[in-house]
């Protein structure tokens, strides 16, 4: 796992190679075993290294094929790399590495940008190819690794973190507004926007090519519901655990200590127990835990610890969060607001003092329904089909209304749900997600900022996925939609940056493009039966787990937000948001704010979750406006 940056002298000089090895020393973190750096006349190319197959100096970065022609920086994992270098050897092509950097050099040589269809694994790397003096950038199809770009009429740059892009010269930092209404609806900006007007994205499955003429941008992939398999449910099964298996032991490949994030949950307990089955010696597990029995899991993991005669590792996170939190939130170079990134970034630290590579279970949720919000209107027997639509349409609106007159919580949920279910289904899919209604909104918002922004609403970002998805049913289409925003745009992110903050490489073969394809194939109701959530997955692993695993309640990996606030990051929080608030105040009534924080504290009501959100946009706004 790896940094990359870069930028193009095509439409501008955009610096040398002590910019370039300034922008790779800023994203250090991700790679801290090697650096280095290409310069020419019309690319530089910097990378942070770190090490994870073939140690040797051979693997160091930029990397030039035997024949010159071709550079490249890499940020990844090739899975399929040792299959595709016995294929190009077979045609005579002379490796001088054993590392998976090479062999997209190699493929490149034959396949040109066709070689993605190939290759399969986490990655984002960018490619200059000298003969047809054009730069190759792609990411991987699910955005496991990211890769930011700056585009102006006289600058590119592009890299890992957008940290890196800013450190060159002259780099505007204009906020784009729409995705500041974006990052309160989800929590993230959303692809292929970020917070700054300049910096984007590129969205996951695609590719881009610059050169004099320009940039052109090209979908290479995407996943397809459209066609449903026949075969038996005990078929579907036995091939999911033997895929899901194959796809963990591809990445146990590693040639630095390895090892599992365990939460107790079904994903990563069944992730651990295909890893100790495949594995000769115990495999290394860690997992995070709360004073707060409502988000412990640790008893959980434990169990599937002991079963497994794992080497166990835990660690409870107490006072620890007001000490870091800043310094955790700063390696988010735009805001970012899923509170369990505090435990994810301690998880990762305690992984890191034993290994250097660890495999998790994200994406399960994901790809096999595993979350509760799915059982609203998943299938035919879902809240949505139980009522008839004049009655949703006409009374659910008003009964939302009459909610929305108290604080407490349960009710504020209930509101959401009346709400989502008298919308269109794509609208209430938004809804259910949207972590701000219209009406906080209204109330927060400043006047020039809601005239600036006419009539944007951030629920385009969830209709649009909803109506591209080919998905024969309304599950297929939000699971469709939330593996093209929420995953990529907060899960995968959240990941991303809190292990590469410790110099640790996280592999999740539950996302690997054949598991993604595959289930794809499989009818909703395999998925979500009889009211039970991720029910083939869940049958996959039956073999491996105890039901206790299998069939408990689902906590999620959260925190204990709203006693944060009214404890731990109190003094931090009210420094923030009461007497500073710099970056709020030019966006949002500060004596709205200052109403939802007397609210919280004298326990009126639980406004920690919108709290949260305000806290880590003014603490992003600190430190990169």
């Amino acid at each position: 796992m790896c940094g990359i940056a870069g930028f193009t002298h095509f439409a501008g000089n955009m610096g040398d190679k002590v910019a370039l090895k300034k922008m790779g020393d800023s994203i250090y973190h991700r790679g801290p075993d090697a650096g280095g750096e290409y310069l020419d006349e019309h690319v530089g190319l910097a990378h942070c290294r770190l090490a994870i197959i073939d140690l040797s100096d051979a693997g160091i970065q930029p990397m030039t094929s035997h024949d010159g022609k071709y550079i490249i920086v890499f940020n990844g994992e090739i899975y399929n790399f040792q299959a595709l270098r016995a294929e190009l050897s077979a045609t005579g092509y002379p490796f001088k590495t054993h590392t998976d950097t090479e062999v997209i050099l190699a493929l490149y040589a034959t396949e040109g940008e066709n070689l993605l269809n190939k290759i399969n694994g986490m990655f984002a790397f960018a490619l200059w190819d000298t003969t047809t003096q054009k730069l190759m950038i792609a990411r991987d199809r699910m955005g496991k690794k990211p890769l930011y770009y700056l585009q102006t009429d006289t600058q590119f740059a592009f890299a890992s973190e957008i940290k890196a892009i800013l450190t060159l010269p002259d780099v505007p930092r204009d906020i784009r507004l729409d995705a500041v209404y974006d990052f309160f609806a989800y929590q993230y900006v959303p692809d292929p926007k970020s917070i700054f007007t300049h910096i984007h994205k590129l969205p996951p499955g695609h590719y881009m090519t610059v050169d004099a003429k320009g940039i052109e941008i090209t979908q290479y992939w995407d996943v397809s519901f459209k066609h449903t398999s026949t075969a038996s449910e005990v078929e579907l099964t036995e091939k999911l655990r033997e895929l899901a298996t194959h796809c963990t032991k591809q990445r146990m490949v590693s040639d630095v200590p390895l090892g599992a994030f365990l939460s107790g949950g079904v994903d990563s307990s069944g992730v651990v127990a295909m890893m100790a089955i495949n594995s000769d010696t115990p495999v290394k597990t860690c997992t995070i835990g709360f004073d707060d029995e409502k988000y412990n899991e640790t008893e959980f993991a434990k169990e599937v610890a002991d079963k497994y005669h794992t080497e166990h590792h835990e660690f409870t996170v107490h006072q620890n969060v007001a000490d870091n939190l800043e310094k955790i939130v700063g390696y988010f170079d735009e805001p970012f607001a899923d509170p369990s990134l505090v435990p994810t970034f301690f998880v990762s630290e305690l992984a890191r003092q034993q290994v250097t590579v660890a495999i998790a279970g994200d994406g399960g949720d994901e790809v096999f329904a595993g979350y509760e919000k799915y059982t609203t209107d998943a299938t035919e027997n879902s809240l949505r089909n139980k009522f008839p639509k004049v009655l949703r349409k006409h009374l659910f609106p008003k009964l939302a209304d009459f909610l929305a007159l108290s604080n407490a919580t349960i009710w504020r949920k209930g509101k959401s749900l009346l709400t989502s279910l008298s919308q269109e289904p794509a609208m209430g899919f938004y809804t259910t997600n949207s972590q701000i209604d219209d009406r906080q909104w209204q109330k927060l918002a400043k006047q020039d900022v809601k005239e600036k922004l006419g009539d944007y609403h951030p629920s385009k970002i969830t209709i649009d996925a909803y109506e591209k998805s080919d998905g024969p049913d309304h599950l297929a289409k939000i699971l469709y939609t939330d593996m093209k925003t929420y995953l990529p745009g907060g899960i995968l992110v959240k990941v991303d940056r809190m292990s590469m903050a410790n110099s640790l490489e996280v592999r999740a073969p539950l996302l690997d493009r054949e598991v993604v394809e595959f289930a794809a194939t499989l009818s909703s109701n395999m998925k979500f039966k009889n009211g039970e959530k991720k029910h083939i997955l869940k049958e996959a692993f039956k073999p491996m787990l105890p039901d206790g695993i299998l069939y408990r309640k689902k906590m999620g990996f959260s925190v204990p937000l709203a006693s944060w606030f009214r404890h731990e990051i109190k003094e931090l929080a009210k420094r923030h948001l009461i007497d500073q608030a710099q970056g709020l105040k030019s966006i949002f009534n500060h004596d709205y704010i200052q109403t939802l924080w007397h609210e919280h504290q004298n326990g009126s009501a639980d406004h920690s979750a919108l709290l949260w959100s305000m806290l880590m946009y003014e603490m992003w706004w600190v430190k990169y406006s």
